[in-house]
């Protein structure tokens, strides 16, 4: 099992390695230009990053867009990362109503692969100020008080996002949500 994390230039990127690495995965950090080619694994996580996709703050992020298109495996998005696979699609990246800085209570309104066997409300860690909104293609699974779109799946692809922080240590349950996308890369 081999899922790799690229960098999109989260301050946590390193915790989403260490989160997949406890999990027993083989897994290893890769920069947001590396060639499709190149990449031989099983899943990918998009880490989250500084840039503000809302405001048109966005690197060179051409070959991510390969990845959606063309890599065909499970694939999750953290942050900007889930951000980016919702404006991939035709979703507004758009200023949040209030933004979101540290705990937050989730609301799980449809369970789905990714937070199978977990609690309906939980608290997790949050650090945006933007969110999607009209993410077509997307199902939405879960929503906080101030954010309608907390996470998502692609409605036919195995590409899943989070607004959140599933990999800091103040999210509840953060590992058993990185653990059900394992499980989905197994398959």
């Amino acid at each position: 099992m081999r899922i790799l994390v690229v960098d999109l230039g989260s301050q946590w990127t390193h915790r989403i390695w260490r989160t997949l690495s406890y999990l027993k995965v083989d897994t290893e950090i890769i920069p947001c230009k590396t060639p499709l080619s190149k990449i031989d694994a099983d899943g990918l996580v998009f880490s989250g990053g500084a840039i503000r996709l809302g405001l048109g703050e966005v690197k060179e992020l051409k070959e991510v867009s390969n990845y959606i298109d063309n890599f065909g495996k499970p694939i999750m998005g953290i942050c900007a990362g889930h951000q980016f696979i919702g404006m991939h699609f035709g979703g507004k990246a758009q200023p949040a109503k209030k933004p979101e800085y540290g705990r937050v209570e989730l609301i799980v309104d449809y369970e789905d692969d990714l937070f199978k066997g977990l609690p309906k409300k939980f608290n997790v860690w949050a650090s945006h100020n933007d969110e999607i909104a009209n993410a077509p293609h997307f199902k939405i699974l879960a929503h906080s008080k101030d954010c309608t779109n907390e996470a998502m799946k692609h409605e036919s692809k195995p590409i899943y996002g989070c607004i959140f922080h599933p990999e800091v240590e103040h999210t509840e349950h953060g590992e058993e949500i990185y653990a059900n996308f394992v499980r989905m890369c197994k398959r």
